[in-house]
Order: C-alpha cells, then structure tokens, then sequence
C-alpha cells in the first residue's frame, strides 16, 4: 500500500507524460553534460586560457586572433553586401557588420536557438522574465534567467568554437548542407571557405568532420535535443569521410580536463587512433 502511494505521489508532480521524460533527460545530462559552469562570460575567458591558449586559429577562416580577441589581418578575406544575398540577414549596420569582422567571438555549432526552442522558457516564457518596463520577454533572455539545464547546455565548451565575428553572426541558427555543383554557391567571404544560401551553411572540407561530430555529441549528450532531417545524413557522411585531427582530439582532451565530463562521440576514435592526449602541458 505505501509503494502505491508512493507511485501515486511521483506521476502527480508530472503534469504530463512530456514533462516526466524532461525529468528523466534532465536526470541524464546532469551525469553525462556540462556541469562545470553556468556563465557563458566564464566559460568563454576559460576557452581562451586554457584550451585555446597555443593555438588561437578561428574555425571557418583560420584567421589568427590574439589574447585580446583581435582578428589578425587576413589575406583575401572580404565581407559580402548583405543587401544582395540571398539569406535572412537581422538588422545590422554595414559599420557594426565591418567592426564584427576584426574580432573573435564564440559560435554555437549547434545553434543556442536550435536546442533552446525546446525550453517553455525560450518558446512561452515565464512569470519571472518581467522587464523593468513591466513587459513579460521570452527566448535566450528568459531561458538564460529561469533554466539551469539551459545554461549547462548554451555553456557546454564542446559546443564553442572561435569565429570572425561577422562570420559568426551572418551563419546566424542555419542549419549545414552539402551543396550541389548545380546550387552554383560561391565562398561567401572571399578567400574563407565558407559558403551561405537560402539559410543554409556548408563549410570548408577541413572542419566538416568536427561539425558532425559537435552535432552528435549534443544530441547523445541532451536527450531532449535532436538533429533534424535531411541534416543527419548530411552529418553522416561527414563524420565518415573527415576523420578525426590532431587539433580536435588535443581540443576534446583539455576541455574534458577542464568541464570534467567526456565527449565519447570524439574520444573513441582519437583514442582509436593514439591521439587523446594533450601536447603541451595545461596551464
């Protein structure tokens, strides 16, 4: 009798069947995610110092930057006209879009946008997220604010990698694709191969294995996010045909180091291949 009221009392703090498998995803990713920090300004200075303290290269581009987040001059890069491509551009300044391009920021692979939608606090809100005028607010602003499962995940280093910053905020949330020579796509930013059209992104053959990869870690690591269609198999063949790099298992290594939790999608086949190890001590 005291177990089936037990039973009773678990399924009544479930309004639904929906929210008890949050439960138990959240329960998951608390053992296997990020728990090491909560704050995206932290985290990003700690990627600077201790991952990528010797070896200061942006993903796309390979544009080098320094300790500042200073983008070195970079040969043949150059900025589109944003008034004639043919994606969603947000509303941003050629200025601001110019004074983006000389610094670094840190991309979400997976974009925030794309896991952070499954968040009540993304999509509807909540009571708290009230502005100081009195106006209720919702997306990033409010997930940030009210879920701690959200910040674990938009903070999760594994997720970030350093991007031009108008690079970062032209690939915006689209989603990756393989385009066909008959597309007729041009690198979007001159000697950076990096092409954009029709709201999706297909980058350099170099860093298209450590795309899906990024990919299938967060959809194995949080259960409640998952990686849409045709985009799987795209991620498929890449993981296949670019295996793991030097750099990419070097990079896994120092931050399962530093976050404390393991990136198994990476870390199987670098260690298949005698690579997980750091080559420079931690500082």
């Amino acid at each position: 009798m005291i177990k089936k009221y037990l039973i009773l009392l678990l399924f009544s703090l479930f309004p639904s069947v929906s929210d008890a498998g949050w439960f138990w995803q959240s329960t998951n990713a608390e053992k296997t995610g990020n728990r090491y920090s909560q704050s995206f300004y932290a985290v990003k200075q700690v990627m600077l110092d201790k991952i990528y303290y010797d070896h200061r290269q942006t993903l796309y581009c390979n544009a080098k930057f320094d300790k500042f987040k200073q983008i070195r001059e970079l040969a043949g890069f150059k900025l589109p006209n944003i008034r004639k491509v043919d994606f969603k551009v947000h509303d941003i300044s050629t200025e601001e879009l110019q004074r983006k391009a000389s610094r670094m920021e840190w991309e979400h692979i997976v974009p925030a946008e794309n896991f952070g939608r499954t968040f009540n606090e993304w999509s509807v809100g909540h009571k708290n997220c009230v502005s100081h005028k009195g106006k209720h607010f919702k997306g990033r602003s409010c997930a940030e604010q009210e879920s701690e499962y959200f910040r674990y995940m938009y903070t999760d280093m594994y997720n970030l990698y350093p991007s031009i910053g108008a690079v970062n905020y032209l690939r915006s949330n689209f989603n990756f694709t393989q385009f066909n020579q008959r597309d007729k796509v041009n690198n979007l930013f001159g000697s950076c191969r990096l092409k954009i059209s029709h709201n999706k992104v297909e980058p350099d053959d170099s860093v298209k294995g450590l795309i899906a990869r990024t990919y299938f870690y967060m959809e194995q690591t949080y259960p409640r996010y998952k990686i849409g269609e045709p985009m799987r198999g795209v991620l498929k063949t890449w993981d296949k045909k670019y295996p793991v790099t030097h750099w990419e298992c070097e990079r896994a290594y120092r931050i399962e180091k530093v976050q404390g939790n393991t990136n198994k999608i990476v870390k199987d086949k670098c260690q298949d291949k005698g690579l997980y190890w750091d080559s420079k001590e931690m500082r």
